[in-house]
Formats: C-alpha cells, sequence, structure tokens
C-alpha cells in the first residue's frame, strides 16, 4: 500500500506539473480521439505502449480484452457494452482499438478444465464468450502443439471481438460512412513489438 501512497505523491510533485496544462484544459470535459479496449492484464499499459497523454484514450479493460456480441437490450456484461456505446455515441471517437497481447491469462483460462472455472464463476461466466473463439483455432490447429495454442487463441480472439463490434448498428453505420476506423493490435510483452492486423491478408504484421 505504501507504494501506492507514495507514487500519489511523486504525481503531484512531477507528472502533474510537467502536463498542469493540459489537465487544466481537461478540468471540464474529454474528447478522446480512441477508444481503447485492452486486456486488464497488469503488464498491458495502454497510454505507455501508444505514447498518448491524458484525454486521448477512453479504456475499456477486462479479461481478454472481449467485446460482447450486440444485442437490443444487454443484461449482461453491461460494464463493458455502456462503455463501448458511451465512447462511440457520447464522445464520438475517431477510432477503436482491440488490443491483445501476448502470455494472455485469459485465453489461456479459456482452456482449463471445468473442476477449476467451477471455482470462479464469474470469470467462466464471462468466458463463455470466447467459445467461437476456441472453435476457430481448433479448426487452424493441425497438433496439440500449446504454444502455437497460444499464439492463435491471443489474434484469433482480437479478430473475433473485432468482428463482435460490427454487430452494433451504431457502431457499423459509421464504420461503413468511414467516420469511425477499427484497429486489432497485438503486444508482445517481452519483445515491445506491436503486430497490426491487415484486413487483405488476414495477419498481423509488425508495426514499423
Amino acid at each position: 500500500m505504501q507504494k501506492l501512497l507514495d507514487g500519489l505523491v511523486r504525481f503531484r510533485q512531477k507528472d502533474y506539473l510537467e502536463h498542469k496544462n493540459l489537465f487544466n484544459q481537461l478540468k471540464r470535459r474529454q474528447e478522446p480521439h480512441t477508444l481503447f479496449i485492452a486486456c486488464s492484464d497488469s503488464r498491458v499499459v495502454p497510454e505507455m505502449i501508444t505514447k498518448t497523454l491524458p484525454g486521448d484514450l477512453f479504456v475499456v479493460r477486462n479479461i481478454a480484452n472481449m467485446v460482447p456480441p450486440y444485442r437490443e437490450t444487454h443484461q449482461e456484461y453491461v460494464a463493458t457494452t455502456s462503455a463501448i456505446e458511451y465512447a462511440v455515441k457520447a464522445l464520438n471517437v475517431e477510432n477503436i482499438v482491440v488490443c491483445g497481447h501476448s502470455n494472455c491469462g485469459g485465453c489461456a483460462a479459456m482452456y482449463l478444465p471445468n473442476e477449476v472455472l467451477n471455482e470462479w464463476p464469474d470469470t467462466k461466466k464471462w468466458l463463455e464468450l470466447a467459445d467461437n473463439v476456441k472453435k476457430r483455432v481448433a479448426e487452424h490447429l493441425e497438433d496439440n502443439d500449446e504454444h502455437m495454442r497460444e499464439w492463435l487463441t491471443e489474434q484469433i480472439n482480437i479478430v473475433e471481438q473485432i468482428k463482435h463490434l460490427l454487430t452494433y448498428p451504431y457502431i457499423i453505420e459509421k464504420y461503413l460512412k468511414k467516420e469511425l476506423d477499427i484497429l486489432g493490435i497485438y503486444y508482445m510483452i517481452e519483445t515491445g513489438e506491436v503486430f497490426v492486423f491487415n484486413y487483405e491478408s488476414g495477419l498481423f504484421e509488425l508495426s514499423n
């Protein structure tokens, strides 16, 4: 706890002062340009990866950076769906980024046996959203190579969440009008490399 308290002091004495004018501009309103959907993993820091400042990103984080498919009335998963709705409809973001990453615990948890997941009922319920991801991985996996399964799951999961975003009527409308861009990125924690999804090739390509 003391680390957190010390950090609050350092922020006020250093970071806040460096960006004092920016914080003053942001005191009454926000105009983020990007909705950033990321995993809750502590090793993924959206602002660090993208080198953005306060006010640039509207961030949604959950296990395995997932997007529930659209329903006219949501009674589940509203923490994520309401944030997406608010970002697109109220804040009029110009971009949506779905960011997955290497060594994702949420993606790995998709394959845990029920006796383990039964101990985490809320997590188990959330991971039901990934059923189609597992099916697609199985279609592409030629053997039981766990490393390849991990790689495929993390990347296919990003593409699947983009597909889910495009089930939202207010998103697809803006997307087709070119008022909204949607980007999938895959972050390698151990190397700092970021791979961007190429819609034409269907592959993740290293950003330059």
